[in-house]
């Protein structure tokens, strides 16, 4: 088939399905508050459900605004006004380049056991790796371009996944998984995210959580649409700032030897030792001055603390191993991951039309349960079996 036949019909498919998900999310967000946050009603409610989202980056030619996508919908406050939940952090215009932003979520139904104790209460050797842990914090550089090469062939999930099964902590066990995927901005891609769980009886699970990096938009999402489940920050990304923060102004065997003792109290969710000890150390140092570089010790300290200090209640990491969540995101990672094989390339660019059906159609392919196949059966179902022709002039 010619390419461009592929192309045109890819972009038609797609652009059903994204039509398709935008009706789902306009239902939900008609729905009244209440129903909002319980599980539809037919729907099997999964013991353990867990939530994740971040974005990726991917060549935009055209100077077309984003998709809008399920904008006009209003958020969903759970406990407070949406009046009082700043705006979302959207992406500023970029003034040169084609690297956008991506969203991605994904939705999990997981099992694992709650026990009464902490079923791991000493830190897996792997986060000890005097070679493996330096490496992943080089990784996470807070301060990596986004580009093409920025972040391509990242080993993070993988080394993530990997420490924690060579300890005696076992993560919780993927069931299924559904992935959530737009080119919209955050307004618009909230809800769709938010309807997606809840078509799934996400609302209605014995245990609930959310699991995401610092960045601000994952928690404003938590708490307008996830309000009542438990917010867990990355271990992984806590443990990046613990080791630069350890390590800085510091020889290496010194800042190792607090590393060690450090990330072991994060572990154990005891984040105000740290926080404690690093008001110490930016007592030592001094407070950076303005402008100081991102490397200043100083600076490094103090970005480290204010990262754990605003998220210290999202890392109860031993509360959270009882009661058997997820600590990390390295599923979401691997998700971000196996979209970008798809529409990340220095050599692929896309309209916002394009990037949004072939992104939609990505994610159905990742997700399980086959939701490509049901949507061929629902078109087929809704064929007519008759072709319209044009009166002849």
């Amino acid at each position: 088939m010619d390419p461009k036949q592929v192309e045109r019909l890819t972009e038609r498919v797609g652009a059903e399905r994204v039509a398709e998900r935008d009706a789902q999310a306009a239902a939900f967000g008609a729905l009244p508050l209440a129903e909002k946050f319980r599980a539809p009603a037919g729907q099997a409610a999964p013991d353990l459900a867990v939530v994740m989202a971040d974005g990726g980056r991917l060549q935009i030619l055209d100077r077309a605004p984003a998709p809008a996508a399920a904008a006009a919908l209003p958020p969903v406050p759970e406990g407070a006004p949406a009046a009082a939940e700043p705006a979302w952090d959207e992406e500023a215009p970029a003034a040169a380049g084609h690297w956008r932003e991506d969203k991605v979520a994904l939705l999990l139904t997981m099992s694992s056991a709650a026990s009464g104790a902490d079923p791991c209460p000493d830190i897996p050797a792997s986060f000890l790796d005097v070679v493996r842990i330096p490496q992943l914090a080089r990784q996470l550089k807070k301060d990596a371009r986004p580009t093409e090469d920025a972040v391509a062939g990242a080993d993070e999930p993988e080394a993530a996944a990997e420490a924690l099964r060579e300890g005696a902590y076992q993560p919780p066990a993927v069931a299924s998984r559904q992935v959530v995927a737009s080119r919209g901005r955050w307004q618009a891609f909230a809800p769709l995210v938010a309807a997606a769980a809840w078509a799934a009886g996400f609302q209605g699970a014995a245990r609930r959580a959310f699991v995401g990096d610092g960045a601000a938009n994952n928690w404003k999402l938590q708490r307008r649409f996830f309000g009542s489940f438990v917010p867990v920050l990355d271990f992984i990304h806590a443990l990046s700032y613990v080791f630069a923060a350890a390590a800085a102004g510091r020889k290496f065997a010194a800042g190792w030897a607090y590393y060690r003792q450090w990330i072991g109290w994060v572990w154990q969710g005891q984040v105000g030792r740290v926080l404690a000890a690093l008001r110490a150390r930016q007592a030592e140092l001094g407070l950076p001055e303005k402008g100081a570089a991102e490397t200043d010790p100083r600076q490094v300290v103090a970005k480290a603390f204010t990262y754990l200090e605003n998220h210290q209640d999202k890392m109860r990491y031993d509360a959270y191993r009882r009661e058997g969540l997820p600590i990390t995101s390295s599923l979401m990672e691997s998700a971000v991951k196996q979209i970008n094989q798809r529409v990340k390339g220095s050599e692929k660019f896309w309209s916002e039309a394009g990037s949004e059906a072939v992104l939609q159609l990505r994610a159905d392919q990742l997700s399980d349960g086959e939701p490509l196949a049901a949507f061929w059966e629902r078109r087929q179902a809704a064929a007519t079996g008759q072709r319209r022709y044009r009166r002849a002039g």
